[in-house]
């Protein structure tokens, strides 16, 4: 029986800060003097989009009945799918969520690695593959500026895979 988690720890890619503050001019008369109230589109598109991991991806613990090959899949929506040597995985087990932050209304582009190598204290290695999330074809921040998205993929288990395995699934977020 063997113990096998993962812990998901996000890098974000954030676009400089930009501020703009109203023209403070102080005119004794408001049509002597021309107060710009224009705010020009790349001011705009220079303030940051933000990345937190609300959940981290846990597979937590997953039971195999000999060495051999196997996977475990836990999908954006929680399902839950075992193969091969892998007999079940725990009811503990959790998927990702991220929530962006940004400005409000605006698209951004999401990337997310199809695969990445995790690795034990003792240079033991596993895959996960398909790494999928819940995100739609055109994500967009909501009014009030916030995107929310759940993500999973699928362990490959091959031969003695017991340990507590590790990794970093890199998300990047920036607007479009």
């Amino acid at each position: 029986m063997g113990r096998i988690a993962l812990l998901m720890i996000a890098l974000l890619a954030a676009l400089p800060t930009a501020f703009v503050a109203p023209n403070t001019a102080a005119a004794q008369c408001r049509l002597c003097d021309e107060v710009e109230t224009h705010v020009d589109p790349a001011d705009k598109a220079q303030r940051s989009v933000g990345l937190s991991i609300e959940t981290s991806l846990d597979f937590d613990r997953i039971v195999l009945i000999g060495e051999g090959d196997g996977s475990a899949t836990l999908g954006p929506d929680g399902e839950r799918f075992t193969d091969g040597v892998v007999a079940a995985l725990s009811g503990r087990a959790m998927v990702g969520s991220v929530i962006i932050r940004g400005e409000a209304g605006r698209y951004v582009s999401i990337r997310i690695p199809e695969e990445i190598e995790l690795h034990t204290t003792d240079g033991a290695r596993l895959r996960l593959k398909a790494i999928t999330s819940d995100l739609e074809d055109s994500p967009r921040l909501d009014d009030a500026g916030e995107l929310r998205f759940r993500f999973g993929g699928q362990l490959l288990i091959e031969g003695d895979a017991e340990g507590d395995y590790r990794g970093e699934i890199p998300i990047i977020a920036d607007y479009l």
